[in-house]
């Protein structure tokens, strides 16, 4: 159902809700020697370097139309990298209704509401197994905004920007508001799942579980892609150039791994 500016609850004072939505991707490969294994964490920290996760970091900020105040950024030694950016309320525009429905974000599009004090942060972390073979490359991105708009609507620009094998993504509403009556307000959206943020044709790709606390506003969706190619995980090298023995033990390993991820275990 559409809301139209008539049928909106009317607040005293300002929308103080506060939603956050954590993201964070995995990305796994196979480095058959330490020179391929040093050649991808290097790959890795070109790809996913300050500059450029500041640059997603702000397209994200468009998004949920919030005006950048301050950058700060950071590339580590021996390598991951950090982006913070505070922001305030952006222009407001004639209130989208779609804002306050279940449906993924734009990828992106303009400016869609205003917001306050608000702030995105991405981490990064690579890292690898000390004798397995198997390295992981893991981002999280943290995007926490007060005012009327769900960060999740970011979240379809950010599965998009990340080449992910997995994804776990949190949801949750905290504090309230009041109606001009007084009456609190804890939630100002309906939400069953953060599925519902993300497009059918991504939802494919992937094996999904929920785990939601509905009477706290609490969601929490992890994925795992479904199709398995060896090719896209290997690094330096490529399935031909493996004997059936080595296709076999390496598919396991990397298997295991995106379990142990996906499940939140180790698996013996």
């Amino acid at each position: 159902m559409k809301i139209t500016p008539d049928q909106r609850i009317q607040l005293h004072g300002f929308n103080n809700l506060t939603k956050s939505l954590s993201f964070n991707m995995y990305d796994i490969c196979y480095t058959k020697t330490k020179e391929e294994r040093e050649a991808y964490i290097e790959y890795i920290d070109e790809q996913y370097n300050a500059d450029r996760l500041t640059n997603i970091l702000k397209t994200v900020s468009d998004i949920i139309g919030a005006h950048v105040l301050n950058v700060a950024k950071q590339d580590y030694i021996p390598q991951g990298a950090s982006v913070t950016i505070l922001v305030s309320e952006g222009p407001v525009v004639e209130i989208p209704t779609e804002s306050l429905q279940e449906s993924p974000g734009p990828l992106p599009s303009a400016v869609v509401m205003g917001l306050d004090k608000s702030h995105i942060t991405v981490h990064t972390y690579p890292e690898f197994h000390p004798n397995e073979g198997i390295s992981t490359f893991r981002a999280d991105i943290d995007v926490s905004t007060c005012g009327e708009i769900s960060p999740l609507k970011a979240l379809n620009y950010l599965i998009h920007s990340f080449d992910t094998d997995i994804m776990t993504m949190d949801y949750r509403v905290r504090g309230f508001t009041r109606d001009i009556k007084g009456q609190k307000l804890f939630i100002d959206h309906d939400i069953n799942s953060i599925q519902n943020y993300i497009p059918d044709n991504v939802k494919e790709l992937f094996d999904m579980i929920d785990v939601n606390i509905y009477q706290e506003n609490i969601f929490h969706t992890k994925c795992k892609l479904k199709e398995f190619d060896l090719n896209n995980y290997l690094f330096g090298t490529k399935k031909d150039k493996l004997s059936e023995e080595e296709i076999g033990e390496i598919t396991e390993k990397l298997k295991i791994e995106m379990d142990e991820i996906f499940y939140g275990k180790n698996i013996k």
